[in-house]
């Protein structure tokens, strides 16, 4: 690629569920050429109308100016060579499952160009479950967004013990060139960085419930109405040296104790039962039935829309 930036070769996605869509976008609104495949004959028909829904609403919040320029730049591939087999980067997007996975990438090993880098939208399966032994491994990692990634910017990137270091340093600046924000994990972990916080909150959550604490209401509330509101422009960091006279080391010694005393007392962490997800399920769909689920996330995505306008005009 000497002489060129990664991307001006072309992006593919592998994976037109809703991920890999707004993936699509992602790399479309950036101005880059993208040729999306999927195995599914009907997925990829739908790409179109599914990325038209995203993009008229994103042009409503003014986040965009041309829909139509952005759709203009993606192209429908049934044939994964077609699709991939000269790109810069591809950004895979399927079925979250190792034997899925593998039987992927063993496919693109047999079609990409050396150039090509492929990064994987896993939530939580590390990059090595899946490209042991290929010639393309050291070219693949773990690039995990949170949905939908056209909206919350966040990009893990997590190399296998044999990515190469350039191809970390390639996704980051693409990833940077395309308007998300990168951060670099070093190694490879369960969950990576961003599911273990959202999982130690989860825990949390779950257990207060089962436990007759709270509703799943009050719960909810306690995160929209007050942590979230901060969490919503500064991390846990930042969050807790704000929150005491001396800062971080002050805010420590204050309440040091007190976390680890909570922490003590979930020693014994347990499944989620039948029964509790049986009781959670029913109070969520007394709140929100089943058939209105698509509607509230398309209301989710215009709030997100909503603060990542109002975020262009603060100094964040």
């Amino acid at each position: 690629m000497s002489g060129k930036t990664m991307g001006d070769g072309g992006i593919a996605i592998v994976g037109a569920g809703l991920v890999g869509i707004g993936w699509a976008i992602v790399f479309a609104r950036a101005g880059l050429t993208v040729r999306v495949h999927d195995r599914d004959a009907d997925r990829l028909t739908a790409v179109p109308d599914l990325m038209r829904r995203s993009l008229d609403d994103l042009h409503d919040a003014g986040l965009i100016d041309d829909p139509d320029a952005v759709i203009a730049r993606v192209s429908c591939h049934a044939d994964l060579g077609d699709a991939a087999g000269d790109v810069d980067y591809i950004q895979e997007s399927v079925l979250e499952r190792v034997e899925v996975k593998r039987e992927l990438y063993e496919r693109l090993d047999t079609v990409l160009a050396d150039h090509t880098i492929v990064g994987s939208s896993s939530s939580g399966i590390p990059a090595s479950a899946f490209t042991e032994g290929l010639g393309i491994a050291p070219r693949c990692l773990v690039a995990h967004p949170v949905n939908p990634p056209y909206l919350a910017r966040i990009v893990e990137v997590v190399p296998a013990p044999w990515t190469l270091p350039e191809t970390v340093e390639a996704v980051h600046a693409l990833m940077h060139r395309v308007d998300q924000h990168p951060i670099r994990v070093n190694r490879e972990l369960e969950g990576f960085v961003l599911n273990r916080l959202q999982g130690a909150l989860l825990r949390e959550a779950w257990a207060l419930y089962d436990e007759g604490y709270c509703s799943l209401a009050d719960l909810d509330a306690t995160v929209s109405e007050g942590l979230g509101l901060r969490w919503s422009f500064m991390g846990p960091f930042e969050t807790i040296d704000l929150n005491a006279p001396g800062g971080i080391a002050d805010y420590a010694e204050r309440l040091g104790g007190l976390y680890l005393s909570v922490a003590r007392d979930r020693t014994d962490p347990q499944p989620w039962s039948a029964d509790l997800i049986k009781r959670v399920e029913a109070e969520r769909r007394q709140t929100l039935p089943a058939q209105d689920l698509g509607a509230r996330g398309a209301w989710r995505d215009r709030r997100l829309m909503a603060l990542a306008a109002h975020r262009r005009t603060q100094d964040v």
